[in-house]
């Protein structure tokens, strides 16, 4: 099935969720189109395609204002000398100029969504900017519905819920627990991604002299850096603290850990989330957002109430004490997940919009 030239959009400079799936979006497409990624000069996007384009091809836009000639000339000058019809947007500020970009132009705009937005945007510029796009896809239920109500609707766009594909599909390793109980978080360290609360949820661990360690993966918001390293020196078991930073290898650390504690205030559906569950780790969240509907959806886990440290803290404990058990309750989550977050199911649904 070959369809028209892609660009996939993606002009942020962080190194997150959203750049990653980004990344992984136009890998999925090259066998199906001419696929191009454009991507903010100099970060976090073309460094790692640096590394290996997979057939896809790589543009670069240095501008430093979300709306302004830079952006809206650069995009436009690509659209129109790669022959693009369809571009997949991942982002949000950058719509003022890719509006501006596309005028006169017959464009399939698809913005796909993956965080909870907070504030409505239906004022009468946001109207103006958001009335090209043809499809808004959201990665879940719990965001189609943040979409409708936050993001003004064109004539004739259209709402899909498509769920984003697993990164590895591969059955999980047996791990045995030792001695020392072994929790992980995997996300861009920044305000309300759940560090913090992880490193909170931990202190009756310690009160009650169990044996932890908890590993922290991904790199720092550099606003919110010199707060939360303040938290950790601050923080009686900081010995039992690990910060990894972003690597490439996160499975090496999903292998060996035991819990999966994600407390996080305002997640979309996390792809660590989703990566944890389908190696049959202990999870542990907060019940907001999205993670009410993977319960629904079947898999085993612990929500605990939003915000609510001390029965994280419990939660924790309880698990931890039991956590042989709890992995075996677990391991249904496996071909569950391989099943409801599978690629083909994916692409095929992306494929059914482009033009």
């Amino acid at each position: 099935m070959n369809k028209l030239p892609t660009a996939v959009i993606c002009l942020s400079p962080y190194s997150g969720g959203m750049e990653i799936d980004s990344i992984k979006m136009a890998k999925k497409l090259v066998p199906y189109c001419k696929t191009l990624l454009i991507a903010k000069k100099d970060h976090f996007i073309a460094k790692e395609m640096s590394r290996n384009t997979d057939g896809i091809t790589l543009e670069t836009i240095p501008f430093k204002s979300n709306l302004g000639p830079a952006l809206i000339f650069g995009i436009r000058k690509l659209i129109k000398e790669y022959g693009i019809k369809n571009v997949i947007f991942f982002g949000a500020s950058e719509l003022k100029s890719l509006y501006f970009s596309f005028l006169g132009l017959d464009i399939n705009l698809i913005i796909r969504h993956g965080t909870t937005k907070s504030r409505p945007k239906k004022d009468w510029f946001h109207r103006l900017i958001y009335s090209k796009v043809n499809y808004h896809v959201a990665i879940c239920e719990h965001l189609a519905k943040n979409v409708e109500y936050i993001i003004p609707f064109g004539k004739k766009t259209k709402l899909k819920v498509i769920y984003s594909s697993l990164i590895n599909t591969s059955e999980p390793k047996p791990h045995t627990t030792g001695e020392e109980i072994k929790l992980l978080h995997i996300g861009r360290i920044a305000k309300g991604k759940g560090q913090e609360d992880a490193i909170l949820a931990c202190q009756k661990l310690f009160d009650e002299n169990i044996d932890f360690s908890l590993t922290l993966v991904g790199g720092f918001d550099e606003s919110y850096k010199n707060e939360f390293l303040k938290i950790i020196e601050e923080c009686s078991y900081k010995e039992n603290i690990k910060l990894i930073g972003h690597i490439q290898n996160v499975q090496s650390y999903i292998d060996m850990s035991d819990i999966f504690i994600f407390p996080s205030h305002g997640e979309g559906l996390s792809n660590a989330f989703l990566e944890a569950l389908s190696n049959n780790l202990v999870c542990i969240s907060y019940d907001n957002t999205s993670f009410p509907e993977l319960q629904h959806l079947g898999f085993y886990f612990h929500p605990v109430e939003n915000g609510n440290i001390r029965e994280l803290q419990n939660k924790l404990f309880k698990v931890s004490r039991s956590v042989e058990i709890e992995k075996e309750k677990c391991q249904n989550n496996y071909l569950l997940a391989s099943n409801t977050f599978s690629i083909k199911k994916e692409i095929t649904n992306y494929l059914e919009i482009l033009k």
